[in-house]
């Protein structure tokens, strides 16, 4: 039997990564993106991957587009949802200077979007067999650890997705569904920027990473034992790193 995957940010960055390295392990790829006209990285990974492959327009923004697309995709499962597309709003990120428009946008992307895609694809997800929610997150939205401050959009948008990501753990549980936050570190991607980061040729393949996490463990199973350290504190990011 095989297994399905559905990936949403796949035009670039992680989100490409990750679909390449699904569709070369033999798992049937759902790429989403919001222009796939103009993602040319993903089109040619589509000509090599061939029907291991599917690319589907998805503005994770547009709810009505996430209920057309579950809709449309209604005869499959989904073994594992990647919650991957984001947004970091350079500017009106600072004290004094907010763009709270900008800030709503953020909300709506990075913290309800990855909600609105669990609840439509519910089915979909509780009707496969590996049952697994991922949401990419982002060690910024972590209370306990910042230190630093600035960054109050990504910051806080990012923070809303991990609580999200917890009550949908709990919530969820009933389906078998494990839902889990990863932080994939320092990437070379257009959003990480290029300036010493690892690259993702050099780093374990994320699906293999993402296999360890079996629909009857739990986060705390699959963090590191520096991960485990943060257990017991809410507003600490309880996250692995992918890389």
């Amino acid at each position: 039997m095989s297994q399905n995957v559905l990936i949403t940010g796949t035009n670039r960055g992680l989100g490409l990564e990750f679909a390449r390295q699904y569709a070369t392990a033999g798992w049937q790829v759902f790429a989403c993106c919001r222009n796939p006209h103009k993602a040319d990285a993903l089109q040619r990974l589509k000509l090599k991957q061939g029907e291991m492959l599917s690319i589907h327009a998805l503005d994770v923004a547009d709810f009505a587009r996430i209920d057309q697309l579950a809709k449309q995709l209604s005869g499959n499962t989904i073994d594992v949802l990647i919650n991957n597309a984001g947004v970091y709003q350079y500017g009106g990120e600072s004290f004094g200077s907010i763009d709270y428009e900008a800030c709503l946008q953020s909300f709506r992307i990075n913290a309800m979007a990855p909600l609105k895609m669990a609840e439509a694809f519910i089915q979909h997800i509780a009707n496969s067999e590996q049952k697994k929610i991922i949401n990419i997150t982002s060690k910024l939205g972590s209370i306990d650890d910042n230190r630093s401050g600035h960054h109050y959009l990504y910051r806080s948008s990012k923070a809303a997705l991990n609580m999200v990501t917890k009550n949908l753990a709990i919530d969820l549980a009933t389906y078998g569904i494990t839902t889990i936050v990863l932080h994939p570190g320092l990437v070379q991607t257009d959003m990480g920027g290029t300036a010493r980061r690892p690259r993702w040729s050099k780093a374990s393949p994320a699906c293999v990473r993402l296999s360890r996490v079996s629909a009857a463990s739990t986060a705390a199973d699959f963090m590191t034992s520096a991960d485990k350290k943060l257990l017991g504190n809410p507003w600490k990011i309880h996250a692995v790193e992918v890389n």
